[in-house]
C-alpha cells in the first residue's frame, strides 16, 4: 500500500529538474525588493522610477503567460523550457551590467518575459509528467523550493547587499540558470508538440495581454498613489475590464480554438480554484509585503533580522506541505483548503493586537501557526484547477490560473499597501488638525515626545488594520471552496 502511494523516482527526478529551473525567477522576484534603496543611490534616481524595475517585470510576466500554451502546442516542451531559461539568464546578465536605470528596466522586461514563460511551464510540465491523480503530492513534494524561494530571497538579498553589491542579485542567477540548463539536457525527457497544426490565436492573446497588463498596471498605480480613485488607476482598470469583456466575446466565437477557451469555466473545480487563487493574492502576497515592513518599521529590526523573523512561518509551511499533498490526492482540495484558510485566519488575526512590546516567542508561535495554514492554500488550489480535464486542456487551464493568480497577487499587494497608507494618512491628518486646534493639553517641553509617540502609535495601528484585512480575506476564501473537488463524496 505504501509503495502504491509513493511517487516513482523517475517522475520525481524530472519534477525536481523542472522546479530547479524555476528557482532563479522565484529568488529574483523577492531579492529585488531588498535592493530598491541601493538602486536609488547607485543610479541617483527616485524610488518611483526604480519601482518600475518591479512593475515592468510584472507586466512582462503577464504578457508572456498567454504564449506558453501555443508554444507547447507547436514545439517540444523541453526546448521551450530551455528557451525560457536562456532568456532569463540573458536578462540577468544585462541587469547586472546595467549602466543606467532605463537600461535596467529594459533588462527586467526580458527577465519578466522569461519568468512568465517558465512559471506556467513549471505547472504544465508537472501535470504532463505525473498526471492529475497525484498532482497534490507532486506539488507538495517539489513545493519546497517554491516556499524557500520567497523566504530565503530577502535573507540572501540582504546578505548580498550588505557584503557585495546590488549587481550580484542578478549575477547569482547566472550559475543557477547554467546548472538548470545542464540538468534539463541531461535528465528531462522530450515533451512532444501536442498540436503542430495549431494556429496562434493572435487576437485572443493580444486581448488577454491588453487586459491583464492594464489591470496590473492600474492596481500597481493604486499602490503608489495609496488609493484606487486616482485617474490613472480608474482609466487602466476600466480599459482592462472592457478588453476582458471583448475577449469573452471572442472566446465564445473561437470556442476550443481560443487561447483560453470559455469551456474551461464549465469545470466547477477550475472556477473554485481561480477564484481562490485571486483571493489568495491578498492573504499570501499582501502578508508577504506587510510582515517584513512590520518587523522593520514597527519592531525596528534590520533587513536581515526581519527576514530571519519570518523563518517560523516557513517552518510551519514545511510541516504542513507533505500532509497537504497527500490529503489533496485522497480527499480532494475542498476540505484541505477550508481547513488551511481557517488556520491561516487563526495565525493572522493576533497581529491585530501585536505591538512593539509583544514577546517575539509569542510572535514566532503565531507565525508558525500561520505558516501551517498558508502552506495548505496555494498548492491544493493549483492542483485542483486541472480536475476532470483532458491532457490537451492542461496548457490552457494553466494560462487561465496563472493570469488570474498574477492579477490577484498584484491586487493583493496593492489593496494592502493602499489600505495601510490611506489609514495612516487619515489618522495623521486628524491628529495634526486636533493638535493645531489645541485639543491636547500638553506642556511645551513635552510636545515633541508626545507628537513622536502619537505618530508611532498611528503607524502601529495602520499595520494592525492591514493584518485585519488579510484575516478577513482568508475567511472569504471559504466561499469558493464550495466549488472545489470533494473525493470523500465519491467514496460513499
Amino acid at each position: 500500500m505504501q509503495k502504491q502511494n509513493e511517487i516513482p523516482k523517475s517522475i520525481l527526478t524530472i519534477a525536481w529538474v523542472v522546479v530547479f529551473g524555476a528557482m532563479a525567477p522565484l529568488l529574483d522576484s523577492t531579492m529585488i525588493n531588498i535592493a530598491i534603496n541601493n538602486l536609488v543611490h547607485s543610479f541617483n534616481s527616485s524610488v518611483t522610477t526604480v519601482q518600475w524595475t518591479i512593475t515592468c517585470y510584472l507586466l512582462a510576466t503577464g504578457i508572456a503567460v498567454p504564449f506558453s500554451s501555443w508554444l507547447l502546442n507547436k514545439f517540444n516542451g523541453k526546448y521551450v523550457f530551455m528557451t525560457g531559461e536562456i532568456l532569463f539568464g540573458i536578462g540577468s546578465v544585462l541587469s547586472a551590467i546595467a549602466p543606467s536605470i532605463q537600461f535596467l528596466i529594459g533588462a527586467r522586461l526580458i527577465q519578466g518575459f522569461a519568468g512568465g514563460l517558465i512559471m506556467p511551464l513549471l505547472t504544465t510540465l508537472l501535470v504532463q509528467t505525473a498526471g492529475p491523480e497525484i498532482m497534490g503530492r507532486m506539488m507538495a513534494t517539489v513545493g519546497l523550493p517554491m516556499i524557500l524561494g520567497p523566504l530565503l530571497g530577502p535573507v540572501l538579498g540582504g546578505v548580498i547587499i550588505k557584503f557585495l553589491s546590488w549587481h550580484w542579485i542578478f549575477w547569482i542567477n547566472v550559475p543557477v540558470t547554467l546548472i538548470s540548463l545542464g540538468l534539463i539536457i541531461w535528465k528531462m525527457p522530450n515533451y512532444p508538440a501536442q498540436n503542430k497544426t495549431a494556429k496562434m490565436d493572435f487576437i485572443g492573446i493580444l486581448l488577454l495581454i491588453a487586459s491583464t497588463s492594464s489591470i496590473i498596471y492600474g492596481v500597481v498605480k493604486a499602490a503608489h498613489a495609496a488609493n484606487f480613485s486616482n485617474h490613472t488607476t480608474i482609466s487602466f482598470l476600466t480599459a482592462g475590464l472592457v478588453t476582458l469583456l471583448l475577449y469573452v466575446g471572442w472566446a465564445f466565437i473561437r470556442k476550443d480554438k481560443a487561447v483560453l477557451p470559455a469551456k474551461l469555466f464549465t469545470f466547477k473545480s477550475f472556477n473554485g480554484s481561480v477564484i481562490g487563487l485571486f483571493l489568495a493574492g491578498t492573504v499570501l502576497n499582501g502578508a508577504m509585503l506587510l510582515l517584513p515592513l512590520f518587523f522593520q518599521n514597527v519592531r525596528e529590526m534590520s533587513v536581515i533580522m526581519a527576514a530571519l523573523a519570518l523563518v517560523p512561518q516557513g517552518l510551519g509551511m514545511l510541516v504542513s506541505r507533505p500532509l497537504t499533498g497527500r490529503l489533496t490526492d485522497s480527499i480532494g482540495a475542498k476540505y484541505v483548503v477550508l481547513a488551511s484558510v481557517i488556520i491561516t485566519f487563526i495565525g493572522t488575526l493576533p497581529f491585530f493586537w501585536i505591538d512593539q512590546h509583544t514577546s517575539f516567542w509569542l510572535i514566532a508561535i503565531v507565525l508558525f501557526v500561520r505558516g501551517i495554514g498558508a502552506g495548505g492554500i496555494l498548492m491544493p488550489l493549483m492542483a485542483d484547477s486541472y480536475t476532470g480535464m483532458k491532457t490537451n486542456q492542461v496548457p490552457a487551464a494553466t494560462i487561465g490560473a496563472r493570469i488570474i493568480q498574477n492579477i490577484g497577487s498584484a491586487f493583493g499587494s496593492a489593496i494592502i499597501t493602499t489600505a495601510v497608507t490611506a489609514y495612516s494618512a487619515s489618522r495623521v491628518k486628524t491628529f495634526e488638525t486636533k493638535l493645531a486646534a489645541g485639543k491636547f493639553n500638553v506642556a511645551a517641553n513635552h510636545l515633541q515626545s508626545f507628537t513622536h509617540q502619537h505618530l508611532v502609535d498611528i503607524r502601529l495601528e495602520s499595520f494592525q488594520y492591514g493584518f485585519l484585512i488579510i484575516s478577513i480575506a482568508a475567511l472569504i476564501i471559504i466561499l469558493p471552496t464550495i466549488l472545489l473537488s470533494n473525493k470523500l463524496k465519491n467514496t460513499k
